[in-house]
């Protein structure tokens, strides 16, 4: 009888390494991710701030989640296939920033969860959700309150330039007219000429930005786009060394030599995508997800760029600015 249970119990010791082998590798949570600009090590906050709040939450890449990333390199033509390559492989949640790949997600499946980092639709005007509070779709994520802002930043720039009258707009087609339309309404109340620069691709802002120093503008306003997000330094060096003072929703223009940024603090934005990231992967519909909006937007001035410029920054803008560069 013990002859017999040494038996046995050899015959399940040798077992035991084979059963483990024959187990089915666990299968790691798929995090899609889809970007118009350029890829790390190119400065992509969008990617390096989700990718970071992820792993705060014990999601990380390569060990307890897989993010498969695509990246336009500025070819914003490019994200259709992206989309349609991520829908084949099925994963569990696609996150989409900027419209052109919000778009692209939402005509490559209608089923995956999308989560749109989308700072320049109205997701309502769009055709995307029928209202914020619940998407009632395979749609939720990150949007901005546009009609407001855009009549903001012509503001601030006319202070920052008093009495000007002609404004060039650097302009990313590819976002759609959520932003453009609404600028225009607030220029034509104020008697404000705009020359609006259209562009495609990462190719052609340098272009656009050259054509319009020929109609004279006295002043830049940019609008919302990863590509002018992502180009914010080499914007602003162009102004500064044409003398133009400028605007931008992004601080990676003020920081990188521009007069004025005023937007929304992206590090907090960014990193606001991985809770509802991992709601998602934990079983979350985007239809009861409400769309999220930041309600607090921070103003960087670069005092060092505007004395450069010969511009004045009013006192009361100093006071309220969130930093000053100097």
């Amino acid at each position: 009888m013990n002859r017999r249970k040494s038996v046995i119990a050899l015959a399940m010791l040798g077992a035991a390494p084979f059963a483990a082998r024959a187990q089915p590798a666990r299968k790691l949570p798929v995090v899609g991710y889809m970007h118009p600009g350029l890829p790390p090590p190119a400065v992509n906050p969008t990617f390096i701030g989700m990718r970071d709040g992820l792993r705060d939450l014990g999601y990380v890449d390569g060990e307890t989640i897989k993010i498969e990333a695509r990246f336009g390199a500025g070819k914003p033509d490019a994200l259709m296939a992206m989309a349609q390559d991520l829908a084949r492989l099925k994963v569990d949640v696609l996150v989409a920033v900027s419209p052109v790949a919000v778009k692209a997600a939402r005509a490559a499946t209608t089923e995956l969860p999308i989560f749109g980092l989308d700072l320049e639709t109205d997701p309502i005007a769009a055709g995307l959700v029928t209202n914020l509070a619940r998407p009632n779709g395979n749609i939720t994520g990150l949007y901005l309150n546009l009609p407001g802002l855009a009549a903001t930043w012509l503001q601030l720039l006319r202070e920052v330039v008093p009495g000007s009258k002609r404004v060039a707009v650097l302009w990313d087609a590819n976002t759609g007219p959520y932003q453009v339309e609404p600028l225009r309404l607030a220029a034509k109340a104020v008697a404000v000429e705009l020359q609006v620069l259209e562009f495609r691709g990462s190719a052609e802002m340098d272009s656009v930005l050259g054509a319009s120093l020929k109609a004279r503008p006295q002043a830049l306003l940019q609008l919302g786009s990863p590509l002018i997000n992502q180009g914010g330094p080499r914007i602003a060096e162009f102004l500064l060394k044409n003398r133009l003072p400028g605007i931008s929703p992004f601080r990676s223009f003020a920081d990188g030599g521009g007069v004025i940024s005023y937007g929304p603090n992206l590090q907090i934005l960014y990193r606001r995508m991985a809770p509802l990231i991992v709601r998602i992967l934990k079983g979350a519909k985007p239809a009861d997800l409400p769309i999220e909006q930041p309600t607090h937007y921070e103003m960087i001035l670069n005092l060092k760029t505007a004395k450069m410029l010969g511009v004045k920054i009013p006192q009361h803008m100093l006071l309220r600015a969130d930093q000053v560069i100097e």
